[in-house]
């Protein structure tokens, strides 16, 4: 085996005895892993509880805020006009300016759409993002069948 291979090979394995990785594997998966000698590593221990007094949003929740703030004053501003994909709009946080990617952060709300959840959807739509408003499916009627 070459050196290159080799390298890649262990890479590879490093990979699989990721924690995260390992518990995506399939139990066939993990179980032929395991008869070959492989475990996965072990998850670093979670940081101390004293040292997180007091639970802020997450990063996907934070960023998730400044885009729609990014977005509500855009609408303010300029209505219902289509945000351009390379826009970028300033906002402030914490008393803070903060430049948000306005036009890329849309994109990739409507691309992830599925992933997110019922209140952020309606925030969307309610901001004139027709994507994020639930599809109703017309019923026939059964007597027109």
């Amino acid at each position: 085996m070459s050196a290159r291979r080799l390298q890649a090979w262990l890479r590879w394995l490093q990979r699989q005895r990721n924690p995260g990785t390992w518990a995506q594997l399939l139990p066939e998966q993990q179980e032929r892993l395991s008869k070959l000698g492989v475990q996965p590593a072990e998850a670093p221990s979670p940081a101390p509880a004293a040292a997180r007094t007091t639970k802020g949003p997450s990063k996907a929740q934070a960023a998730f805020q400044r885009g729609l703030a990014a977005l509500t004053q855009w609408v303010e501003r300029e209505g219902d006009r289509p945000v351009p994909r390379g826009h970028s709009e300033e906002i402030t946080v914490n008393g803070e300016p903060v430049t948000v990617k306005l036009g890329v952060w849309i994109s990739n709300a409507k691309s992830r759409r599925y992933r997110l959840d019922a209140d952020q959807l309606a925030a969307l739509a309610e901001l004139g993002m027709d994507w994020a408003r639930p599809v109703t499916v017309p019923r026939a009627a059964p007597d027109s069948l």
